[in-house]
């Protein structure tokens, strides 16, 4: 895990070659109406990266100790499971040419969740819900079991999720707090909207100053805040400026944009006026609590967003920007720079 006080170490790829820092990408498949948006997402992702497509599926056996199965029944519905999985193989083999797929037999949550456990570097994808559920539904079971237990990098997809869109992504967007945990997001995102010839929408949010209210507020408390606000801002600003610069010498469309309310609420905000298709996020920004698996605006984007999110637990060969110790932030990012 990237901490703020051991920056990344530099890239080491070969010239002109893209880094990426995943082996494959894995499309949890199940039933229900997500199953055509999770393996389309899998399939965004698997071509930008240029790594295999492996659909996962589970045959749900029941668990131990309940009455055991009838044989034949048994072997039918693992045929049908396997015929399935070979029939979307076949379906979107002219999307994505690397695709294989596996079925595993259990309990879904428990066999995802291994699976992420023994391939941390794989970037795991999986709906919310196995089935379409309404608005602030949170999480299903499933998808709640495998948060909390991988320890890799998730793609999730909500149920109230738009359509893939035909041509990719085309507006991806990255939160920022200024933490190099935040950050080390930000190369991949790169990477990712060069491939899908996206648009990028870097975002800092300023959390309102607060006061500790035991009576009236003086007037110098009251200038004290305002001061603190205001210098938030600016430092802000001033950083989104130079990352959305060094990101533009890469051929980039990127925007920037300062807010200043609720982190929370303001992202949700946001991603839902500039109709973003992707979030693209650490599990850790600025606080670091690496007691929880997820930091608190992490966490609550999983369970309230509308948009697909990339959570990134881990990058393993991208590297965020660093201070060369004179005020300007330097890229080391496997793209080339352009001639």
């Amino acid at each position: 895990m990237i901490t703020d006080n051991t920056p990344p170490q530099p890239l080491q790829t070969t010239a002109g070659a893209p880094a990426r820092g995943f082996n494959r990408v894995v499309a949890c498949i199940g039933s229900g109406e997500p199953l055509s948006r999770v393996i389309l997402h899998a399939i965004a992702m698997a071509n930008s990266l240029a790594v295999p497509l492996l659909l996962l599926r589970v045959f749900v056996t029941r668990p131990t100790g309940e009455e055991c199965q009838d044989p034949l029944d048994w072997e039918i519905r693992r045929r049908e499971a396997f015929g399935q999985v070979e029939l979307l193989v076949e379906q979107y083999r002219h999307l994505c040419a690397l695709i294989e797929a596996e079925v595993v037999e259990g309990q879904a949550a428990e066999q995802i969740s291994l699976w992420t456990q023994r391939h941390p570097n794989e970037l795991t994808v999986l709906g919310t819900h196995g089935e379409w559920r309404p608005d602030g539904w949170g999480l299903g079971d499933t998808a709640r079991e495998v948060v909390d237990h991988a320890p890799g990098s998730l793609l999730l997809i909500p149920c109230a999720a738009q359509n893939m869109p035909q041509t990719g992504y085309r507006r991806l967007l990255v939160p920022l707090d200024g933490s190099y945990r935040a950050e080390s997001v930000l190369p991949f995102a790169m990477h990712l909207a060069k491939a899908q010839h996206a648009e990028l929408l870097l975002v800092h949010v300023v959390p309102p100053t607060a006061l500790t209210e035991v009576g009236p507020a003086e007037s110098e408390d009251i200038e004290l805040c305002e001061r603190l606000l205001r210098r938030n801002q600016r430092v802000a600003q001033q950083y989104l400026a130079r990352l959305q610069s060094r990101a533009s010498e890469h051929g980039l469309v990127v925007r920037a944009s300062v807010l200043c309310e609720d982190v929370r609420s303001s992202l949700m905000r946001i991603a839902a006026q500039e109709s973003v298709d992707l979030i693209v996020l650490s599990a850790h920004g600025c606080s670091g609590r690496l007691d929880m698996p997820y930091g608190s605006v992490t966490s609550f984007l999983m369970t309230h967003i509308c948009q697909p999110l990339l959570i990134m637990r881990q990058q393993p060969s991208f590297n965020a920007f660093e201070d060369d110790g004179g005020g300007q932030l330097e890229l080391r990012f496997a793209l080339p720079r352009p001639r």
